[in-house]
C-alpha cells in the first residue's frame, strides 16, 4: 500500500517551568509509523500519553523538536510560509471539543467560508454557496448557516467542525477524539458520517481515541501509545485478538462486554500505579514501573520496536530475549 504520511523518529518536547525550574517535557519521544492512503489508522492510549500532540505534530501545528514527517514522500518537517500554507490545504484536523474550537462570535456561515478566504478560493458569492454545500454534506440544513455556535447542539457543532475540515478537499484528516464530547447516541451518527465521507472523497484518517470499542469498529490498523512512544502496532483484528505488549493486554481486557466480562473474553488485567510524568520518565522501558512481567533488563534498556510477526510490531523485551 502507498504511504500517504510517514513519521520518522518524531520527537515533540516542550520546556516548562515548575517551581521556577525549567524542565523538559517529552510529550512525543521518538515515534515512527506510516499511514497508508485511504485507511483509518487508530491511535490509542491513556490520557496524557502524547496522542493529540503527535497528531498536531504531523500537521506541523508545532515545530518538530527532532525527526521528520513525509507527506507523499516529500519532507514537510521544515516547511515555512507559502509552502506550509499549501500543505495545510492537504491536511486538516477535527478537534476534540466542538464547543471550544468554533469562534463563538462568528456565525456558522462565516466559520465555513473562512478557509476559502484565507486561501483565496472563489468569490464571496461562491464561498457562501460552498458553505451551504458543506452543510448539506454533513447533514445540516441551510438554516444553520445563520446561527452562532451556542445555538447548536454538541453533535451539530461537531458536524460544523467536520465540514470546516472538508472545505479545502484535504487528503488527510486528523480526528482528535472527535466523539469524546458527544452523547453516545450522537457518536454513532458521527462515526457513520465520517465513514461515508471517507468513501465519497477517498480520505485518509488518523483517528485518535481512548475508546477502544470505537477504534476496533472503524480502524484498519492500530497503534498503542504509552508515555510518548508507540509500544505496539498491528492490524486491528490482530491487535485485539492477539495483543502482545502487557500494556495493550491490560487496555483490551478493560473493554466491557455485554455480559459484564472483560473484553474479548480475556481475564481482566489490573495495572498498579500511575503513569509516570513525562517530565521525568523512568529509565529503560517506560512501562516497567507498572508492568506485571518486568525483568531486570526492562529497568536498564529501552526495548527495540521491531516486527515480531507479519505487520505486527511491538517494543517489549519479552519478545526480544
Amino acid at each position: 500500500m502507498e504511504a500517504l504520511v510517514e513519521a520518522k523518529q518524531v520527537k515533540q518536547h516542550f520546556t516548562v517551568k515548575v517551581k521556577g525550574r525549567k524542565l523538559l517535557l517529552k510529550a512525543v519521544d521518538g515515534v515512527s509509523l506510516s499511514i497508508y492512503k485511504g485507511e483509518t489508522f487508530g491511535l490509542v492510549g491513556e490520557s496524557g500519553c502524547g496522542k493529540s500532540t503527535f497528531g498536531k505534530a504531523l500537521l506541523r501545528l508545532y515545530a518538530l523538536t527532532a525527526g521528520r514527517v513525509l507527506f507523499h514522500s516529500a519532507d514537510i518537517s521544515a516547511l515555512k510560509g507559502a509552502a506550509l500554507k499549501a500543505f495545510r490545504r492537504e491536511a486538516q484536523m477535527i478537534f476534540q471539543d466542538p464547543s471550544s474550537c468554533l469562534n463563538p462570535r462568528r456565525r456558522i456561515e462565516d466559520i465555513l467560508t473562512e478557509p476559502y478566504a484565507i486561501h483565496r478560493r472563489f468569490t464571496p458569492v461562491e464561498q457562501k454557496r460552498k458553505a451551504a454545500e458543506l452543510c448539506d454534506m454533513v447533514g445540516l440544513s441551510k438554516t444553520h448557516l445563520s446561527r452562532y455556535p451556542h445555538e447548536m447542539s454538541g453533535g451539530q457543532k461537531q458536524r460544523v467542525g467536520i465540514a470546516r475540515a472538508l472545505a479545502l478537499n484535504p487528503q488527510l484528516i486528523v480526528c482528535d477524539e472527535p466523539l469524546s464530547a458527544l452523547d453516545v447516541s450522537i457518536q454513532a451518527q458521527v462515526i457513520n458520517l465520517l465513514e461515508d465521507l471517507q468513501r465519497e472523497f477517498s480520505l485518509t484518517y488518523l483517528f485518535i481515541s481512548h475508546n477502544l470499542c470505537v477504534v476496533k469498529h472503524c480502524c484498519q490498523r492500530v497503534g498503542v501509545m504509552y508515555l510518548g512512544r508507540v509500544v505496539e502496532l498491528a492490524q486491528a483484528d490482530e491487535l485485539y485478538e492477539r495483543p502482545l505488549h502487557p500494556y495493550t493486554r491490560a487496555l483490551i481486557s478493560a473493554i466491557p462486554s455485554a455480559e459484564g466480562r472483560a473484553g474479548d473474553g480475556q481475564r481482566r488485567e489490573i495495572l498498579t500505579g500511575d503513569v509516570p510524568s513525562p517530565l521525568s520518565p523512568p529509565p529503560g522501558c517506560s512501562f516497567h514501573t507498572r508492568c506485571p512481567a518486568v525483568t531486570e533488563i526492562c529497568r536498564r534498556e529501552q526495548p527495540p520496536f521491531t516486527e515480531v510477526s507479519p505487520a505486527h510490531f511491538v517494543g517489549c523485551h519479552l519478545y526480544h530475549s
